[in-house]
């Protein structure tokens, strides 16, 4: 992914650009986002989960008996 020389050189960039004081800010707001993101993803995943086992469980339609289907 990143080698340490180009991470150095992306947390120098920051930190000319955003300054030291705001880094802190930015990082968690990153943070925060990602973590949202990933709950909602999974959440997502959960409610189809749910639903496909609500189908399965569900009471299957009654079937026409033997009879009905031999007398056409």
């Amino acid at each position: 992914m990143f080698s340490p020389w180009q991470a150095g050189i992306v947390v120098l960039i920051a930190l000319v650009i955003f300054g030291p004081s705001r880094l802190p800010e930015i990082g968690k707001a990153l943070g925060k986002g990602i973590r949202e993101f990933k709950s909602s993803a999974t959440g997502e995943e959960t409610k189809q989960a749910e639903q496909t086992m609500t189908n399965v469980t569900e009471q299957p339609k009654e079937l026409p008996s033997k009879s009905d289907t031999t007398k056409q």
